[in-house]
């Protein structure tokens, strides 16, 4: 499933990088072509010279050669990636792409990518365990990246416990598997519905509910994530919704009605996850009732 696939590899700063010849050694074995990128923290863990030799090629760390000028396109690298892969992802790194921080060519490449992108934790376990990672990590699954997640096991530390990164061989499985699912709905059409309805007693009142939207939009995102072409029809919600979605917001229940009954006939699979509201007026007050 890998044959052919170009993964951009991003390595940050972390203990766990010693594993990366071994990861890159595997993606070269299924028949990947593997493009890395280190920060400039991960040099302290891994060499260039090492990646070079594995991957057959120039590892990039900075964006552009201090010997003649050359420029490393980070929007250029975003396109040619089938796949981008940041491992290890250390807690700084996760707090930067969280925040669209581009310090870096690697959290610069990370902004303009166009693939989907997976990411594998490796911290210490209370590094692992802060709120304010695992905020960051939430966010970043919401902006419709992937984690492959932490083992729990010992740790550079000494202590033992969640935030080791995933074994190399593990990383493939879970990549594999991933490749599979992208293709076993490409070719259909889903049709979503996610989140409330509101419908208007007056132009400042309505009955509704507080639905955010999120079950919908993430099942809109599996479908996509499997290769089907996704419409989501959704009422008023504030949870991202992405891209490649193609969305129809709606305020109230007939108008969900209207174009779900108008899409739907081109579709070839229909998942209703909003929550429409069980009740509406039966008249609307064109002032505001006192």
């Amino acid at each position: 499933m890998l044959k052919n696939k170009k993964i951009l590899l991003g390595v940050t700063g972390s203990i766990a990088a010693f594993k990366i010849p071994a990861l890159i050694r595997l993606f070269i074995k299924e028949g990947a072509e593997v493009q890395v990128i280190l920060t400039p923290f991960a040099k302290n863990f891994i060499t260039p010279l090492t990646v070079y030799t594995l991957s057959g090629k120039p590892v990039l760390t900075d964006f552009f050669s201090d010997n003649n000028g050359q420029w490393y396109s980070h929007v250029e690298m975003g396109n040619w990636a089938d796949l981008m892969l940041i491992a290890p992802a250390s807690a700084n790194t996760l707090a930067k792409m969280a925040t669209g921080i581009a310090d870096n060519l690697l959290l610069a490449t990370y902004l303009a990518a166009k693939c989907p992108v997976y990411f594998a934790p490796a911290m210490d376990m209370d590094m692992y365990k802060h709120p304010a990672t695992q905020k960051n990590i939430k966010t970043l699954i919401e902006y419709g990246n992937k984690i492959i997640p932490p083992r729990e096991g010992e740790l550079a530390s000494g202590l033992c416990g969640a935030g080791r990164m995933e074994e190399p061989e593990e990383i493939i499985k879970f990549l594999i598997n991933e490749f599979k699912k992208k293709n076993n709905l490409k070719g259909k059409k889903a049709l979503v519905t996610a989140g409330p309805t509101y419908e208007p007693i007056d132009p400042v009142r309505f009955i509704g509910n507080h639905s955010s939207g999120i079950m919908g939009v993430e099942i809109a995102r599996e479908l996509m994530n499997r290769g089907a072409e996704v419409t989501l029809i959704c009422g008023p919600i504030h949870y991202p919704i992405p891209n490649e979605i193609k969305c129809i917001k709606v305020t109230t229940a007939e108008q969900m009605l209207f174009e779900c009954l108008n899409v739907f006939p081109n579709m070839d699979i229909l998942v209703m996850a909003a929550a429409v509201a069980d009740y509406k007026p039966s008249t609307f007050q064109n002032e505001k009732i006192k």
